[in-house]
């Protein structure tokens, strides 16, 4: 399969286009977001990126289904998810409501595209783990688990984004590594479909042509890379990534969701309970400006995703590099836990479930 650059070209011209079309409709129809207590920008903000990447993503996939038997699903899942996550964004969806959908198209998943987590790999240096009929509820959680982190960790400008391109790129590497060309296009397809979106998320081209992702898109983007982390893991046949490597492919979404709803339980909250204490929060803290925060986050998962990369394509034992993660993740967390203790927020107490935008700051 050939990626002929002007096929990517139109695909980046499409998401910018729309990013136009959409901040407009956004602004009539109040998918806007306000600033308040916990979120700290200049104005109301059309929440229509996630929309925007939606609609090229689907727009070229209609015409290009490269994902062979499962094309309609991907297609059907994603804008499920995009208008669920927009109507949240509008009027405020229940948790338990987002979750119980998630869970729905994560079932729906398994049982048209057969796709699921079945086999954890060598993790112990004991054998292969096979889940069984296990492998139903486990692949259920870790579908609902990806969409939350990323949409948790959507808290500052660019940081979605930046993750993002972190994880589809090195997906998109190990794709291009084992010959997955489906699963290559459809990484490289969302990278460039998130580009624009970052130039206008950092106000590059103008403050005022400010956009957020909103959770439309958190929850598109957390739900495709777990797709394709299950596919390129899990399928039969000879060119399959480890699992454990693509826990190191979004270590930092999964850090900050794990270790801050350890802090929430530890306190007596509810994992879904609003606060300022995750990574880019506690940085602000410390006076790390959006930027600084930015490129200290991103960087750390360029080389934890790096990682994971190197691991897979030197083949380091599968025990060494899930124990490395768990110690990874305990140093993380400690870390955090150590500079909340030195440096707590002064944030009031609020009722209500978490609401995750790219402002929750």
């Amino acid at each position: 399969m050939d990626y002929p650059f002007v096929e990517f070209l139109f695909v980046f011209f499409v998401a910018a286009s729309s990013l136009y079309i959409f901040r407009k409709i956004g602004k009539a129809i109040g998918l806007v977001d306000k600033p308040n207590a916990r979120k700290h920008h200049d104005g109301a903000v059309p929440l229509i990126g996630g929309v925007s990447i939606c609609f090229t993503v689907v727009h070229y996939l209609y015409f290009n289904p490269v994902l062979n038997g499962y094309n309609n699903l991907f297609i059907a899942a994603i804008v499920i998810l995009t208008v669920l996550g927009a109507v949240d964004d509008r009027f405020d969806v229940s948790f338990k409501f987002r979750i119980l959908v998630q869970a729905i198209i994560s079932v729906v998943m398994i049982h048209y595209s057969g796709i699921m987590l079945a086999d954890l790999g060598n993790l112990f240096g004991l054998g292969n783990i096979e889940l069984g009929w296990l492998g139903w509820p486990v692949t259920v959680l870790a579908v609902v688990g990806a969409i939350n982190a990323f949409n948790m960790v959507d808290g500052i400008d660019g940081l979605l984004g930046g993750l993002s391109i972190v994880t589809f790129g090195s997906v998109a590497v190990l794709m291009g590594w084992t010959g997955q060309e489906g699963k290559l296009y459809i990484s490289l397809l969302f990278l460039v479909a998130i580009i624009p979106f970052i130039f206008l998320n950092l106000g590059i081209i103008g403050r005022e042509r400010k956009v957020f992702m909103g959770d439309a898109g958190s929850m598109m983007i957390g739900f495709t890379v777990v797709w394709l982390l299950l596919g390129a893991s899990q399928e039969q046949s000879a060119n399959t990534i480890r699992p454990v490597t693509c826990l190191w492919l979004i270590a930092i979404p999964l850090f900050d969701m794990a270790s801050i709803v350890i802090r929430r339980v530890r306190r007596g909250h509810s994992p879904f309970y609003p606060d300022r204490d995750h990574i880019h929060h506690i940085l602000q803290r410390f006076e790390f400006s959006d930027m600084r925060s930015l490129v200290l986050i991103c960087s750390i998962a360029i080389l934890l995703a790096g990682f994971g990369v190197i691991g897979e394509v030197y083949k380091v034992p599968e025990s060494v590099m899930f124990i490395s993660f768990l110690v990874t993740f305990v140093v993380y967390h400690l870390t955090l836990k150590q500079l909340c203790v030195a440096r707590p927020h002064d944030l009031p107490s609020e009722a209500g479930s978490l609401k995750s935008s790219d402002q929750q700051a």
